[in-house]
Protein backbone atom coordinates (compact mmCIF):
# COMPACT_ATOMS: atom_id res chain seq x y z
CA UNK A 1 0.00 0.00 0.00
CA UNK A 2 2.82 2.43 0.74
CA UNK A 3 4.66 1.61 -2.76
CA UNK A 4 1.16 2.51 -4.51
CA UNK A 5 1.04 5.66 -2.04
CA UNK A 6 4.35 6.65 -3.43
CA UNK A 7 3.59 6.29 -7.21
CA UNK A 8 0.13 8.08 -7.04
CA UNK A 9 2.19 11.21 -5.27
CA UNK A 10 4.82 10.35 -7.70
CA UNK A 11 1.99 10.84 -10.73
CA UNK A 12 0.22 13.44 -9.79
CA UNK A 13 3.36 15.71 -8.93
CA UNK A 14 4.08 14.84 -12.96
CA UNK A 15 0.62 15.30 -14.10
CA UNK A 16 0.75 19.21 -12.21
CA UNK A 17 1.19 21.78 -14.89
CA UNK A 18 4.47 23.45 -14.23
CA UNK A 19 3.95 27.42 -12.37
CA UNK A 20 4.13 29.75 -15.33
CA UNK A 21 7.51 31.68 -15.50
CA UNK A 22 6.84 35.81 -15.17
CA UNK A 23 7.45 37.32 -18.18
CA UNK A 24 10.71 39.99 -19.11
CA UNK A 25 10.23 42.59 -19.29
CA UNK A 26 12.41 46.28 -19.38
CA UNK A 27 9.77 47.78 -16.71
CA UNK A 28 7.07 47.42 -14.84
CA UNK A 29 5.15 50.82 -14.75
CA UNK A 30 2.36 51.61 -12.73
CA UNK A 31 0.57 54.93 -13.85
CA UNK A 32 -1.59 56.18 -10.84
CA UNK A 33 -3.69 59.02 -11.71
CA UNK A 34 -4.96 61.43 -9.26
CA UNK A 35 -9.60 61.11 -9.45
CA UNK A 36 -9.65 63.06 -5.63
CA UNK A 37 -12.85 65.76 -5.48
CA UNK A 38 -10.32 68.64 -5.90
CA UNK A 39 -10.11 67.48 -9.61
CA UNK A 40 -12.75 68.81 -12.23
CA UNK A 41 -14.46 66.40 -14.59
CA UNK A 42 -12.09 68.82 -17.29
CA UNK A 43 -9.24 67.61 -15.40
CA UNK A 44 -9.78 64.21 -15.49
CA UNK A 45 -10.58 64.45 -18.91
CA UNK A 46 -7.58 66.13 -19.90
CA UNK A 47 -5.67 63.55 -17.75
CA UNK A 48 -6.85 60.45 -19.95
CA UNK A 49 -6.17 62.17 -23.27
CA UNK A 50 -2.93 63.28 -22.13
CA UNK A 51 -1.34 59.88 -21.30
CA UNK A 52 -3.61 58.44 -24.49
CA UNK A 53 -1.82 61.01 -26.54
CA UNK A 54 1.36 60.12 -25.33
CA UNK A 55 1.20 56.78 -25.68
CA UNK A 56 0.58 57.12 -28.98
CA UNK A 57 3.43 59.49 -29.85
CA UNK A 58 6.25 58.42 -31.89
CA UNK A 59 8.91 59.40 -28.78
CA UNK A 60 6.87 56.98 -26.82
CA UNK A 61 6.51 54.11 -29.15
CA UNK A 62 9.96 54.19 -29.83
CA UNK A 63 10.98 53.84 -25.58
CA UNK A 64 8.74 51.15 -25.59
CA UNK A 65 11.11 49.09 -27.91
CA UNK A 66 14.44 50.49 -26.66
CA UNK A 67 15.49 49.08 -24.21
CA UNK A 68 17.45 45.52 -23.21
CA UNK A 69 14.59 43.39 -23.79
CA UNK A 70 12.25 45.32 -25.94
CA UNK A 71 8.86 45.05 -24.22
CA UNK A 72 7.70 46.65 -20.95
CA UNK A 73 4.34 46.29 -19.08
CA UNK A 74 2.07 49.02 -17.99
CA UNK A 75 -1.29 49.38 -15.97
CA UNK A 76 -3.18 52.45 -15.64
CA UNK A 77 -4.89 53.43 -11.89
CA UNK A 78 -7.13 56.20 -10.78
CA UNK A 79 -6.95 56.95 -7.08
CA UNK A 80 -7.94 59.56 -4.38
CA UNK A 81 -8.94 58.08 -0.76
CA UNK A 82 -7.01 55.55 1.33
CA UNK A 83 -8.91 52.91 0.34
CA UNK A 84 -10.21 54.38 -3.37
CA UNK A 85 -8.32 53.06 -5.94
CA UNK A 86 -9.90 51.96 -9.49
CA UNK A 87 -7.83 49.98 -12.07
CA UNK A 88 -8.83 50.92 -15.53
CA UNK A 89 -6.21 48.90 -17.17
CA UNK A 90 -5.22 45.96 -15.91
CA UNK A 91 -1.30 44.82 -16.44
CA UNK A 92 -0.53 44.77 -19.84
CA UNK A 93 2.31 44.05 -21.82
CA UNK A 94 3.46 46.64 -24.16
CA UNK A 95 5.67 45.78 -27.46
CA UNK A 96 4.30 47.71 -30.80
CA UNK A 97 3.05 50.68 -31.86
CA UNK A 98 -0.26 48.85 -32.13
CA UNK A 99 0.11 47.63 -28.09
CA UNK A 100 0.39 50.94 -27.67
CA UNK A 101 -2.28 52.40 -29.42
CA UNK A 102 -4.67 49.95 -27.95
CA UNK A 103 -3.93 50.51 -24.39
CA UNK A 104 -4.63 54.37 -25.37
CA UNK A 105 -7.66 53.53 -27.30
CA UNK A 106 -9.18 52.16 -24.06
CA UNK A 107 -8.31 54.57 -21.35
CA UNK A 108 -10.27 56.87 -23.89
CA UNK A 109 -13.62 55.03 -22.81
CA UNK A 110 -15.64 56.96 -20.36
CA UNK A 111 -14.04 58.93 -17.73
CA UNK A 112 -15.49 58.19 -13.96
CA UNK A 113 -16.39 60.56 -10.98
CA UNK A 114 -14.34 62.41 -8.46
CA UNK A 115 -13.51 60.61 -5.20
CA UNK A 116 -13.13 61.53 -1.60
CA UNK A 117 -9.89 62.89 0.09
CA UNK A 118 -6.52 62.39 -1.21
CA UNK A 119 -4.52 59.28 -0.17
CA UNK A 120 -0.93 59.63 -1.68
CA UNK A 121 0.26 56.93 1.00
CA UNK A 122 -2.92 54.93 -0.40
CA UNK A 123 -2.41 55.21 -3.69
CA UNK A 124 1.19 54.23 -3.24
CA UNK A 125 0.60 51.01 -1.04
CA UNK A 126 -1.97 49.99 -4.00
CA UNK A 127 0.92 50.59 -6.25
CA UNK A 128 3.07 48.23 -4.40
CA UNK A 129 0.85 45.37 -4.62
CA UNK A 130 -0.35 45.62 -7.78
CA UNK A 131 3.08 44.93 -9.13
CA UNK A 132 4.06 41.87 -6.71
CA UNK A 133 2.97 39.07 -8.78
CA UNK A 134 1.83 40.63 -11.23
CA UNK A 135 3.09 37.71 -14.34
CA UNK A 136 6.23 40.41 -15.03
CA UNK A 137 9.81 40.75 -13.78
CA UNK A 138 10.77 43.75 -14.82
CA UNK A 139 14.59 45.65 -14.81
CA UNK A 140 13.13 48.19 -13.19
CA UNK A 141 10.19 48.73 -10.99
CA UNK A 142 8.37 52.23 -10.98
CA UNK A 143 5.25 53.96 -9.62
CA UNK A 144 4.28 57.05 -11.69
CA UNK A 145 1.66 58.92 -9.40
CA UNK A 146 0.21 62.45 -10.19
CA UNK A 147 -1.91 64.77 -7.82
CA UNK A 148 -3.23 68.07 -7.33
CA UNK A 149 -2.42 67.85 -3.69
CA UNK A 150 -0.57 66.74 -1.03
CA UNK A 151 -1.67 63.77 1.55
CA UNK A 152 -4.31 64.69 3.70
CA UNK A 153 -5.85 60.98 4.84
CA UNK A 154 -4.30 57.10 5.53
CA UNK A 155 -0.73 56.52 6.96
CA UNK A 156 1.81 59.40 6.76
CA UNK A 157 2.90 59.35 2.74
CA UNK A 158 6.70 59.47 4.24
CA UNK A 159 6.48 55.84 5.66
CA UNK A 160 4.85 54.38 2.48
CA UNK A 161 7.60 55.90 0.46
CA UNK A 162 10.10 54.79 2.49
CA UNK A 163 8.30 51.43 2.51
CA UNK A 164 8.10 51.36 -1.43
CA UNK A 165 11.57 51.90 -1.98
CA UNK A 166 12.86 49.92 0.52
CA UNK A 167 11.41 47.30 -2.06
CA UNK A 168 13.31 48.44 -4.98
CA UNK A 169 10.82 49.90 -6.20
CA UNK A 170 11.11 53.44 -7.64
CA UNK A 171 8.61 56.35 -7.25
CA UNK A 172 8.17 59.81 -9.47
CA UNK A 173 5.88 62.29 -9.44
CA UNK A 174 3.85 64.47 -11.45
CA UNK A 175 2.41 67.16 -9.37
CA UNK A 176 -0.37 69.06 -11.02
CA UNK A 177 -0.11 72.64 -10.02
CA UNK A 178 -2.51 74.47 -12.18
CA UNK A 179 -5.35 75.51 -9.62
CA UNK A 180 -8.07 75.02 -11.96
CA UNK A 181 -10.56 72.77 -9.55
CA UNK A 182 -8.58 72.54 -5.96
CA UNK A 183 -10.38 75.39 -3.39
CA UNK A 184 -7.88 77.95 -2.03
CA UNK A 185 -7.31 75.98 1.22
CA UNK A 186 -6.12 72.92 -0.54
CA UNK A 187 -3.82 74.66 -2.58
CA UNK A 188 -0.18 74.59 -1.89
CA UNK A 189 1.82 76.94 -3.83
CA UNK A 190 4.67 74.19 -3.85
CA UNK A 191 3.51 70.97 -4.24
CA UNK A 192 6.78 70.23 -6.80
CA UNK A 193 8.65 71.20 -3.56
CA UNK A 194 6.37 68.82 -1.20
CA UNK A 195 6.56 66.16 -4.05
CA UNK A 196 10.35 66.04 -3.97
CA UNK A 197 10.65 65.49 -0.51
CA UNK A 198 8.02 63.63 0.68
CA UNK A 199 6.74 61.18 -2.23
CA UNK A 200 9.56 60.58 -4.42
CA UNK A 201 12.40 58.51 -4.04
CA UNK A 202 14.59 55.54 -4.95
CA UNK A 203 18.05 55.77 -7.72
CA UNK A 204 16.86 58.26 -10.40
CA UNK A 205 13.38 59.56 -9.41
CA UNK A 206 12.45 62.36 -10.42
CA UNK A 207 9.76 65.44 -10.36
CA UNK A 208 7.86 66.74 -13.79
CA UNK A 209 5.40 69.87 -12.56
CA UNK A 210 2.86 71.01 -14.43
CA UNK A 211 1.64 74.36 -14.04
CA UNK A 212 -0.59 74.67 -16.93
CA UNK A 213 -2.99 72.41 -18.07
CA UNK A 214 -2.09 72.98 -22.24
CA UNK A 215 1.31 71.71 -21.25
CA UNK A 216 0.29 67.94 -19.40
CA UNK A 217 0.44 66.15 -22.91
CA UNK A 218 4.00 67.31 -23.48
CA UNK A 219 5.18 66.46 -19.61
CA UNK A 220 3.43 63.01 -19.82
CA UNK A 221 5.49 61.94 -23.18
CA UNK A 222 8.59 62.89 -21.48
CA UNK A 223 8.21 61.49 -18.38
CA UNK A 224 6.91 58.03 -19.78
CA UNK A 225 9.75 58.17 -22.24
CA UNK A 226 12.22 58.99 -19.27
CA UNK A 227 10.26 55.83 -17.37
CA UNK A 228 10.42 53.70 -19.94
CA UNK A 229 14.32 54.09 -21.55
CA UNK A 230 15.48 54.62 -18.23
CA UNK A 231 18.17 57.08 -18.69
CA UNK A 232 18.88 59.60 -15.70
CA UNK A 233 16.24 62.54 -16.11
CA UNK A 234 17.80 65.85 -15.74
CA UNK A 235 14.77 67.52 -13.92
CA UNK A 236 15.04 67.57 -9.91
CA UNK A 237 16.71 64.30 -9.32
CA UNK A 238 15.85 62.47 -6.03
CA UNK A 239 18.64 61.08 -5.20
CA UNK A 240 22.65 61.16 -6.27
CA UNK A 241 25.85 61.78 -4.31
CA UNK A 242 26.05 64.73 -2.38
CA UNK A 243 22.30 66.20 -2.96
CA UNK A 244 20.09 66.60 -0.06
CA UNK A 245 16.76 66.58 -0.17
CA UNK A 246 14.93 70.23 0.52
CA UNK A 247 13.31 70.18 3.96
CA UNK A 248 9.04 70.17 3.59
CA UNK A 249 6.79 69.93 6.53
CA UNK A 250 5.16 66.15 5.17
CA UNK A 251 2.16 66.72 7.53
CA UNK A 252 1.09 69.71 5.37
CA UNK A 253 -2.22 68.00 4.19
CA UNK A 254 -2.98 66.77 7.17
CA UNK A 255 -2.71 70.17 9.10
CA UNK A 256 -4.69 71.68 6.26
CA UNK A 257 -7.46 69.20 7.36
CA UNK A 258 -6.96 69.50 10.56
CA UNK A 259 -7.12 73.58 10.32
CA UNK A 260 -10.48 72.95 8.24
CA UNK A 261 -12.42 70.41 10.02
CA UNK A 262 -11.35 71.02 13.51
CA UNK A 263 -9.74 66.88 13.79
CA UNK A 264 -6.85 65.30 13.30
CA UNK A 265 -6.90 62.32 10.40
CA UNK A 266 -3.10 61.23 10.29
CA UNK A 267 -4.69 57.79 9.42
Amino acid sequence: MRCIALFILSALALAAPARAQPVEVDVELVLMVDVSRSMSPREMEIQRRGYADALRSDEVVDAIGSGLIGQVAVTFIEWAGAHSQNTIIDWRLLRTRADAEAFADDLRIGVGRALRRTSISGALAHGSASLAGNGYAGLRRVIDISGDGPNNTGPLVTDARDAVVGSGIVVNGLPLMTQEGTGSRWHLADLDLYYEACVIGGPGAFVIPVTDWDDFAGAVRRKLVLELVGRDPMIVPAQFEGYETPSYDCLAGEKMWRRSFGRDNFR
